[in-house]
């Protein structure tokens, strides 16, 4: 298994990371490693994470293995690439800018409803905010006259604006700058591995959240990171949802 390339921007700065470790200080306990069904709540009633096993039928799973070549692909109707936010106006995602790309588009459509419809479980507020934005950017990609956007977007069936699919990778400790704080990313893994851990070492457990990294595993895995750019929804014009609350996702189970 191959490391990843993390830009540096998202390496952990070790003087900024001890001075989190003051304010907030780990218990003593050490590290946990969580191999059952759980949710994250800090002393808010927020919910920082879910951790859910065997969720995905083998079906859905088959759908998802892209192969076991090394690599990363990212996918985004509507993106900025890093290094160009200023730019007036996002763009289609290189992957999908080729003869190919409807038929991406297609494949990966199951996997996308499926993380839609757990995100609206886990965190309604960014569901909702989710597809406001993804109207708002078909809307502009409309009137600015942008025809890629605007097909691709009539395909995209997520309500996440990215997605990331990475096989066979090591990842180091980071934090996703780019991403919203308040969201959640979805991330889904499949494949004939072993031994794999996600390491959280903010929150001193094994298993998205603050700081965290995946380790070598025994043999193939491919992760889907569906995920929501920030600078996508300021041009959108949509506001960030708030915190995902205990309360809230108990309202809407009901």
């Amino acid at each position: 298994m191959t490391q990843i390339d993390i830009p540096k921007e998202h390496w952990h700065n070790e003087e900024k990371e001890e001075k989190l470790l003051e304010r907030c200080p780990p218990g003593n306990e050490g590290t946990k490693l969580v191999d059952k069904p759980a949710t994250i709540i800090d002393v808010s009633g927020t919910i920082i994470a879910w951790y859910l096993l065997d969720t995905l039928t083998e079906t859905t799973q088959g759908s998802e293995n892209v192969g076991s070549t090394p690599g990363c692909i990212n996918l985004s109707p509507a993106w900025f690439q890093q290094g160009h936010e200023n730019l007036p106006d996002p763009e289609v995602s290189t992957s999908l800018k080729g003869p190919s790309s409807e038929n991406i588009l297609k494949a990966i459509a199951r996997p996308a409803a499926i993380a839609s419809a757990a995100l609206r479980v886990m965190h309604p507020q960014q569901y909702f905010t989710g597809l406001r934005a993804l109207s708002h950017l078909g809307d502009k990609a409309l009137s600015k006259e942008l025809p890629q956007m605007l097909e691709t977007l009539q395909y995209w069936a997520s309500v996440f604006n990215s997605l990331s699919i990475i096989s066979n990778r090591e990842t180091p400790n980071h934090r996703d700058h780019l991403s919203i704080p308040e969201c959640f990313d979805i991330l889904t893994t499949v494949g004939n591995y072993s031994n794999a851990r996600m390491s959280m070492p903010s929150l001193q457990l094994e298993f998205r959240i603050v700081r965290h990294g995946v380790d070598g595993v025994e043999g193939d895995q491919i992760a889907w990171a569906w995920y929501m750019r920030d600078s996508v929804h300021i041009y959108a014009g949509v506001p960030s949802c708030g915190w995902a609350m205990v309360e809230g996702c108990i309202l809407t189970m009901v």
